[in-house]
């Protein structure tokens, strides 16, 4: 009996001490994706690119994705998944506003300022490979944390991208290479929602 009640308590601290280090680690990339969102989308405002203005909403709808992560550390599977396929439906959101920003870039036709441009899109690298880091080792605890490393996934590639919009605008001094990243960020986004929605809505409704 003792050695049964032991072993009860010794895994129930261990599922502890797991949800408070990915408690840590959630807010860490909340704070980081919240603090870059700001500075990306005043920079890309002032560039008037779209590709970074894309990327600062993706940096907001990340930090709006950890939070609900967040609540849905200490719950049920069921709140779980539903966690998970809100966060699916939130960048499937994400991804068509991103196709509406490249329209309305096109109609303009002017081309963005590369220098801001391409600093900005840099330090935003930086800080999402410091977040995939800290969110590799979680990246196969549950659905919920799945489907959170999906987002930095998405986050590293769209990054890369931006940089090389901005070098490519600064040598073609051309709008195209911004507007064409900023398509193809839209697409990334899609797929990701799809991946998501599709592996959430079985665990939700099996949870209920």
């Amino acid at each position: 009996m003792a050695a049964d009640c032991c072993d009860s308590k010794s895994t129930e601290l261990e599922v502890l001490s797991r949800r408070s280090d990915q408690r840590r680690v959630l807010i860490a990339v909340l704070v980081v994706n919240a603090v870059m969102f700001v500075g990306e989308l005043a920079v890309g405002l002032y560039a008037g690119s779209s590709a970074l203005v894309a990327d600062s909403a993706d940096m907001f709808g990340d930090a709006f994705v950890y939070a609900l992560s967040l609540y849905a550390l200490d719950r049920s599977e069921r709140w779980k998944a539903g966690a998970a396929l809100v966060k699916g439906v939130f960048i499937l959101f994400f991804g068509a506003t991103v196709l509406l920003e490249v329209g309305f870039r096109i109609a303009s036709g002017a081309p963005p300022l590369s220098t801001p441009m391409l600093v900005m899109s840099v330090l935003a690298l930086a800080a999402n490979l410091y977040c995939f880091r800290l969110l590799w080792r979680f990246r196969k605890q549950d659905l919920n944390m799945s489907s959170t490393f999906e987002c930095s996934q998405n986050d590293i590639a769209a990054n890369v991208g931006v940089v090389l919009a901005a070098i490519a605008v600064w040598y073609f001094h051309s709008p195209w290479p911004d507007i064409v990243m900023g398509a193809i960020i839209a697409v990334i986004f899609l797929r990701s929602a799809v991946r998501v929605i599709r592996a959430a809505w079985p665990a939700w409704r099996q949870a209920s």
